[in-house]
């Protein structure tokens, strides 16, 4: 499979166009992954075009690419959101990367009652850390639409939400598994998925989703990580959907 690569220059591109990679791509590109002239490669915007092409020239800090096809990928309906809980170490950021290979299109870190972790003011650096991560895992999936990463929220902004999506709460003691509902999951609208923080959502929050119309759903009968419990709840919605 030829490696891929993001740039906003694709958004235009057609046949017979050069694009040129530069900055931290380009040294991606030459560097790390070491395309060769004349190697095929794919280009995206990360906002659903796609691109084939050709290396026609490169250098450290430049790789030029001739285009020799184009397509448009549509966002995927419904949309599958990922609220994930802060937490300690690495591991929301290992729960992000593994739920943007595994297909999610949006994604809201949540500063939940119970999170170890607190950005507070370290909240433009904790975004732009997770930005970049699921740039990254795009990439390696080659993903035609690299997921949003949105603001941190509070409880109540995932109350306000309740009512506009489908929401899906996490949580092991709950009698419905995530597989009965899966296929029926959305009516059209985004299904968010909620996933807590390694001490589990506080029962005030759980009572607060669940008076706004969020639906508490269990996996099965383990108690998985805040690491894992996102990737393996998008994995059951990406197959009951037809996206696997």
């Amino acid at each position: 499979m030829a490696l891929h690569f993001v740039t906003d220059d694709a958004t235009d591109a057609q046949p017979g166009d050069a694009v040129t990679l530069t900055g931290p791509e380009a040294h991606h590109a030459a560097s790390v992954r070491r395309v060769r002239v004349d190697e095929a490669v794919t280009l995206g915007d990360g906002r659903g075009v796609w691109l084939s092409g050709v290396v026609t020239a490169l250098g450290p800090k430049q790789v030029d690419v001739r285009v020799t096809g184009r397509e448009e990928v549509a966002a995927s309906v419904p949309r599958f959101v990922l609220v994930q809980a802060l937490a300690k170490g690495d591991r929301d950021e290992l729960a992000v990367q593994a739920a943007t290979e595994l297909g999610v299109d949006e994604i809201v870190p949540w500063q939940a009652a119970r999170s170890v972790s607190r950005w507070d003011a370290k909240a433009d650096k904790g975004l732009a850390r997770w930005r970049t991560i699921v740039r990254e895992a795009a990439k390696q999936a080659h993903r035609a639409w690299v997921p949003e990463v949105e603001g941190v929220a509070r409880t109540a902004d995932l109350v306000a939400r309740a009512g506009a999506y489908v929401v899906l709460v996490l949580e092991p003691t709950a009698s419905v598994r995530l597989t009965e509902v899966a296929a029926e999951a959305s009516d059209g609208r985004d299904v968010v998925l909620v996933v807590g923080p390694e001490g589990g959502i506080a029962p005030e929050e759980l009572s607060a989703l669940e008076d706004a119309g969020a639906r508490l759903v269990r996996l099965g009968d383990t108690v998985l990580r805040t690491s894992t419990a996102g990737a393996a709840a998008i994995s059951v919605l990406s197959a009951a959907h037809g996206r696997w």
